[in-house]
């Protein structure tokens, strides 16, 4: 881990043009100052000299193995939605995606007070909403009220509740300056005003924010300040995006000026790898996102180039309902940490795109601590003692019993990255070894999402993972008043409710990295060593296949992907 460790509390409060908060390791290419993904297949990185100049014009035709559900990108719960969000619309920060430092990018400076509830942004005078309007101010003000607070009467959410927790208003002492003010401290902000993955605030135009949820469904109404501007959106279908005219206000720290290269990005819903792929060879798309394991050798022997940075944020993680029984046996939840065979997983299951997980935290996160030498050690026989001295005894067909009641584990999970079912499957044998019964149910997002309403008194294990290149993503998930992963309660059995909320809420009170990197351990050492509330189970990567053809794909700190620098040789 790099030690970021040169930080921002060492200058103090004072203005900086530049301030760092902490950062980590991501596995990156440095190409001409900027960071771009791993590269495999042959070649240099994308956006590398070998590509030669760019080349202005022409279309990417782009697939996905999700679909986007509506063009309001501050709405949108999905890669898809984040990463077509990304393009029509801007943030205050930009993130280096390999050294985590906070750079400009709508913003030109900005300062913050002692107590990380005061963070004011000073404002580029230059930038205009694709409809005209200035971006000033009172955008960020109105978009930050709405974001946060929503609109009942328009049906719009309150999006932003969760990322900004405190938030009380922004503050406009002049056009281009805002105030964004906090009732608790919130050291994450300035990471969260970089923030690109689900439900980002991504600036609307306030013509846009006048709009109901079902007015936003007109993609031509949701207008943002990006490189690119809507041109149809088909549901489950495609979205199309064409190069906004004028653009010029990209960050900094990409080295990109003026408009967009490319005229236009399609991004097809593809939901089969095997078409995906088929499409990428047969020339019909020219590159894919969610590339099947099995394809990414075969496809760089080809020459197509796999490009992939590991999502920053947490592992896909087994979340433990502290609720349920039997996961609010912490025996059983124990033993599920140490009854599966990582091992097995990386060789059948993941290509070098992927890790198996050693903690919660991602390695690119700052404060990541490695546990996988003590408590995500496989080790069967430990697991089998564990559940032994717990009174789980084994049954007629092998699985366990107490009281009379089997151990069967019921688990929801999502479909949405190629990896999550094979492995989630590997571990479902291994732990059927020791006798725990895993009932799998792996589904697209809508059904994971309408399961999830019901995840407190149904499911004993929720799967998936949340994009943030920050340590307080660890409060964000489990802080029992924000996403509170494991359902912990007063009730649950064993589990000191204070305790959980003031060591996950300490993320929140210092940007000084070493006492942060503290706080991150104490978060990690709770939640899967003290409670053993989550079982982590690998890092996942946003991996991409694409035509030689193919330039300057960006994946930012949360891997989302950056379309005004991509283009292709033949301009076409």
């Amino acid at each position: 881990m790099s030690d970021l460790r040169s930080a921002i509390e060492n200058a103090g409060p004072g203005r900086r043009k530049w301030p760092w908060i902490s950062a980590g390791v991501a596995v990156l290419l440095v190409v001409t100052g900027i960071a771009y993904a791993a590269t495999r297949g042959g070649g240099a990185a994308p956006g590398a000299a070998g590509g030669g100049e760019p080349v202005r014009g022409g279309t990417l035709q782009f697939a996905l193995i999700d679909y986007q559900r509506s063009p309001d990108p501050q709405w949108g719960t999905n890669y898809a939605e984040s990463l077509i969000g990304n393009n029509i619309t801007d943030k205050l920060t930009w993130q280096d995606p390999k050294t985590g430092e906070i750079t400009p990018w709508l913003a030109e400076s900005w300062e913050y007070n002692k107590d990380l509830t005061e963070f004011t942004f000073h404002l580029r005078k230059d930038v205009t909403f694709s409809d005209g309007a200035r971006f000033d101010a009172a955008a960020v003000k109105a978009n930050f009220d709405q974001y946060v607070r929503g609109d009942k009467a328009l049906g719009v959410n309150p999006n932003g509740a969760t990322l900004l927790p405190g938030y009380i208003e922004t503050l406009t002492p002049d056009d281009f300056t805002a105030v964004v003010r906090f009732a608790k401290p919130l050291a994450s902000f300035l990471q969260a005003s970089a923030f690109t993955a689900n439900a980002q605030p991504g600036f609307l135009s306030p013509a846009t924010l006048r709009l109901s949820a079902k007015e936003r469904t007109d993609p031509r109404k949701v207008i943002g300040t990006g490189p690119f501007v809507y041109e149809s959106w088909q549901e489950q279908a495609k979205t199309v995006l064409v190069k906004r005219a004028g653009y010029n206000w990209s960050p900094p720290a990409l080295g990109h000026k003026g408009e967009a290269y490319l005229d236009r990005v399609v991004f097809n819903t593809i939901p089969e790898a095997s078409v995906r792929t088929g499409s990428l060879t047969s020339g019909t798309i020219d590159a894919t996102l969610d590339v099947g394991t099995t394809d990414e050798k075969p496809l760089a022997a080809q020459g197509y180039k796999i490009i992939y940075r590991g999502v920053s944020g947490t592992a896909i993680f087994f979340n433990f309902n502290s609720q349920l029984f039997p996961t609010n046996d912490i025996a059983v939840r124990r033993a599920i940490q140490a009854g599966w065979d990582r091992e097995a997983v990386r060789k059948t299951v993941l290509t070098d795109s992927y890790s198996v997980a050693t903690s919660v935290l991602a390695p690119s996160v700052p404060g990541y601590v490695d546990y996988g030498g003590t408590i995500l050690k496989f080790d069967p026989d430990k697991a089998r003692r564990i559940l032994d001295e717990a009174g789980w005894a084994p049954g007629a067909d092998g699985i366990r019993v107490k009281d009379g009641k089997r151990l069967e584990v019921k688990l929801l999970g999502i479909n949405n990255l190629v990896v999550n079912k094979p492995a989630y499957e590997s571990i479902q044998q291994d732990l059927k070894k020791i006798g725990i019964d895993l009932q799998l149910t792996v589904v697209p997002i809508p059904d994971y999402t309408a399961n999830q309403a019901k995840a407190k008194t149904d499911w004993n294990i929720t799967a998936a993972n949340r994009s943030r290149n920050d340590p307080a993503v660890l409060n964000l998930q489990y802080g029992p008043q924000l996403g509170n992963g494991a359902y912990v309660t007063r009730d649950s059995v064993g589990v000191d409710l204070d305790e959980v909320t003031q060591t996950l809420g300490r993320l929140e009170l210092t940007l000084d990295p070493q006492t942060r990197k503290q706080y991150a351990k104490a978060a990690q050492d709770l939640l899967l060593d003290k409670y053993a509330l989550v079982n982590p189970v690998y890092n996942p990567s946003q991996v991409i296949a694409h035509a030689p053809s193919v330039h300057g794909i960006i994946f930012d700190a949360q891997s989302r992907n950056h379309f005004v620098d991509a283009w292709k040789s033949n301009g076409k």
